[in-house]
């Protein structure tokens, strides 16, 4: 049994920085959990306590049922992967995977039928015999991962394994993670920056901002009902848009558009300050939308002023007349991400729609927007909570 269970955890430095803020999370055994968000979130120092190459300031770190806060890396059972392949360059690869055994003195029958297992399931078998020079980017982290899975650990610890593989590879490499974790079914915690890579590998997501879990959940959990703003805004891609709304007389208008009051915002107190997302998936040329599936949602004229093909999709690029959200929640995120100095247009909101290939429209065109109501967020404008949702979900 390999269950992760961290109680209260904190990480606090001698100048008084606290990078991790009574972290509290359960892992499941067998269960593949992504650690995701911004750079200095905190998410890499969670890790390696876990691994035991940072010291818990508070709290408890417990792995298949004993506490381990004061177990040295070695008798935790764990294996890590980190993002520089760390290999030596005048061993073989053979030599590599098995490095660790052989310092463990495992006889080198046993040895030799580990490396052979692993070289098969990460499809390595024919280049045991060659040197890390000799093999792409690609080959060296499964290398790497193979050099952890010989060890056969109660825990996979991932940091960031596959940041320095180029953008095609890294596709590729994210199936086969994905593929080698449901074969071999140990627990498995990896960290990464990029929502992508978190939404399409993890059994469930850790969203991080600031030292503190925002929400964990299933990825389509994350996406279709983000518990706060920097949730809504981390998790997709392109990212939410963030409009400011008003209910009044059961209506809701927001700059572009008014439609009826979806129920959630019916009772909300007079003086609530709504913020609204629109994801640019949940918006279409209105002119490809049949009469019924118009009637499901609501349009608003704007001019295209960028429009990019990415085969698959067009990026309509447009600007929305408003003098923006009034929300500190906001301000904070943008802080945090370091774009409150990016320029933007004066009195308007940037915005983009991905829209069908078979669109029509043009750069500087008038065109008529589709938005899908039924897929709009609300969000109290001053505590960023999503309105109707619980609190935050930190260990479902």
């Amino acid at each position: 049994m390999a269950e992760i269970v961290l109680k209260d955890v904190t990480k606090r430095y001698p100048d008084g920085t606290e990078a991790v803020k009574q972290m509290n999370l359960e892992i499941a055994d067998g269960e593949f959990m992504i650690l995701v968000g911004p750079s200095g979130c905190g998410k890499s120092t969670a890790l390696r306590m876990i691994a035991g190459l940072e010291e818990i300031t508070d709290g408890q770190l417990i792995i298949g049922g004993e506490v381990v806060n004061d177990l040295p890396p070695r008798d935790r059972d764990v294996a890590m992967v980190f993002q520089n392949y760390a290999l030596y360059p005048h061993m073989s690869v053979r030599e590599n995977m098995g490095f660790a055994l052989k310092l463990a003195k495992v006889d080198d029958e046993e040895r030799d039928k580990r490396v052979r297992e692993a070289a098969e399931i990460l499809d390595l078998s024919e280049h045991l015999d060659r040197k890390p020079a000799n093999l792409s980017g690609g080959q060296r982290q499964r290398v790497a991962m193979g050099r952890a899975i010989v060890r056969d650990p109660a825990v996979f610890l991932m940091d960031e394994p596959l940041s320095n593989l180029d953008a095609k590879l890294r596709v590729q490499m994210r199936t086969q993670v994905s593929r080698i974790q449901q074969r071999l079914g140990t627990t498995t915690v990896y960290v990464t920056h990029d929502q992508t890579e978190a939404m399409t590998l993890g059994d469930r997501v850790a969203v991080m901002r600031a030292g503190v879990i925002q929400q964990v959940d299933r990825p389509d959990v994350l996406y279709e009902r983000p518990v706060n703003l920097f949730v809504a805004g981390f998790i997709g891609s392109p990212s939410m848009h963030f409009l400011p709304g008003h209910v009044e007389g059961g209506r809701l208008t927001l700059p572009m558009l008014e439609i009826d009051a979806p129920p959630q915002l019916r009772d909300l107190p007079a003086d609530t300050h709504l913020v609204v997302g629109i994801r640019p998936e949940h918006m279409e040329d209105a002119s490809l939308m049949s009469d019924a599936d118009r009637g499901r949602g609501a349009v608003f004229n704007t001019k295209i002023d960028v429009l990019e093909s990415v085969g698959s999709d067009l990026y309509a690029h447009f600007t929305i007349s408003t003098e923006g959200v009034e929300s500190e929640e906001l301000r904070e995120i943008a802080e945090d991400a370091g774009t409150t100095d990016v320029p933007g247009d004066a009195g308007g909101e940037q915005a983009v729609a991905r829209i069908l290939p078979e669109s029509k429209l043009k750069r500087g065109q008038e065109a008529e927007i589709w938005v899908d109501t039924s897929k709009l967020h609300f969000f109290d404008a001053r505590s960023g909570r999503a309105v109707g949702e619980p609190e935050l979900a930190l260990s479902r």
